[in-house]
């Protein structure tokens, strides 16, 4: 069974060909050392679970996309939009949430939609903020991802044919 590869592998080089994206992490984010700088803008994903069907699996991951706030201590009233406030958040918020619709329209209906992954349901994207250890902002997204289950007619009665 090579689903697994092949998604994460999708995942990844749509992720890291995306120009807003530095780096890409997947499993558990409290390994990513998130006080290194020269990671950002990051985009870090999580499988959380996969269930099966009697011809699909589907892979439900956690995608979340996230830059470093930088602060401006020029007074806002001076900026040309003083109601963006004193910081690139907004920049951020705009930029990682192309990214994150990008995926998803690419798993609805782009490039990754005819590597057999299906995206048939609605994904909401959660903004954060200073959520963890720097100041970050961005997206989270929950997608759930069908896969054909081909696989199971290879597998013998005592599951020698499992890879």
């Amino acid at each position: 069974m090579k689903i697994y590869y092949s998604l994460i592998d999708n995942i990844y080089n749509y992720l890291i060909g995306n120009n807003s994206i530095n780096t890409v992490t997947f499993g558990d984010l409290l390994e990513v050392d998130l006080s290194k700088q020269t990671i950002f803008p990051l985009a870090h994903v999580n499988v959380n679970e996969v269930t099966f069907d009697e011809f699909k699996m589907t892979f439900s991951l956690n995608v979340i996309v996230m830059d470093i706030v930088d602060e401006d201590k020029d007074d806002k009233q001076d900026k040309a939009k003083p109601h963006l406030g004193l910081d690139n958040k907004h920049d951020i918020l705009n930029s990682m949430l192309s990214v994150i619709n990008g995926l998803q329209s690419s798993l609805r209906r782009g490039g990754m939609e005819t590597n057999d992954f299906e995206l048939n349901e609605t994904s909401t994207a959660t903004l954060f903020e200073d959520r963890f250890e720097n100041l970050l902002t961005g997206w989270s997204m929950v997608i759930n991802i069908e896969v054909p289950n081909n696989d199971m007619a290879l597998i013998n009665a005592d599951g020698s044919s499992c890879l």
